[in-house]
């Protein structure tokens, strides 16, 4: 007799969409078509279709909610639980996100909004990656010879095979974030990356490799290259 060994969905996936797409020259990026949806639906799209996730969170502007549940609902997303306004910094937007988790999971997987081509297999990878490490990260290999440059002249040459362009869902147990949020907190530190949040403190983040598919839009040339990848 055959038991079932299904894991229980225990990650809650903070989309962070609150910035001001000042590089994207003022346009909403999370809201521009893209394919038969727009941005934010495929991130939605993905992380509904991984069965590790429990819940989704979206960090946004108060303005962008009603457009937000009308693609949730065109597209038949049902983990999506709330909306809720993101912070002045980036790290502000995920401990809001963070506090409408539900007390049910156990880890959180923190993911750009902008980033609408992750794979729902990514996602799975780098949460069974951060079970085992308490911390990690989509990434993929720099293709590039990297040159660190100050005042104009080339100073160093990193090793190439040691560097990763880093991306996200960056997963964590739930419990390690807060630690690594106090303690920002407590000594006024604001990062940029949820990876260096939870490496301030010690704790292990282990690079999980994705593909180069999963880009950023950051720029309008980045919403043409998404269209071509789609």
């Amino acid at each position: 007799m055959s038991q079932n060994t299904e894991r229980k969905a225990d990650t809650s996936a903070i989309l962070v969409c609150a910035g001001n797409a000042t590089r994207m020259g003022g346009v909403n990026k999370i809201l521009l078509p893209l394919g038969e949806t727009n941005v934010i639906g495929h991130a939605m799209r993905a992380f509904e279709a991984c069965p590790d996730i429990a819940e989704i969170i979206i960090v946004t502007k108060t303005d962008n909610e009603p457009a937000i549940r009308e693609t949730a609902a065109a597209l038949g997303i049902t983990k999506l639980t709330q909306i809720t306004e993101g912070g002045d910094t980036r790290q502000q937007s995920v401990l809001k996100g963070l506090r409408c988790t539900s007390q049910d999971t156990s880890y959180i997987a923190v993911h750009d909004g902008a980033r609408p081509l992750v794979k729902p297999e990514h996602i799975a990878k780098v949460i069974k990656d951060a079970r085992v490490f308490g911390g990690a990260t989509l990434g993929v290999p720099v293709k590039d010879t990297i040159k660190v440059v100050d005042d104009g002249l080339i100073v160093d040459t990193p090793h190439r095979p040691s560097l990763y362009l880093t991306q996200t869902p960056q997963v964590f147990r739930k419990r390690l974030y807060y630690e690594a949020v106090d303690f920002a907190m407590e000594h006024n530190l604001d990062f940029t990356d949820d990876c260096q949040l939870v490496e301030a403190i010690g704790g292990k983040v282990y690079m999980t490799v994705g593909d180069y598919t999963n880009i950023k839009l950051t720029t309008p040339e980045d919403h043409a290259i998404a269209e071509v990848l789609l």
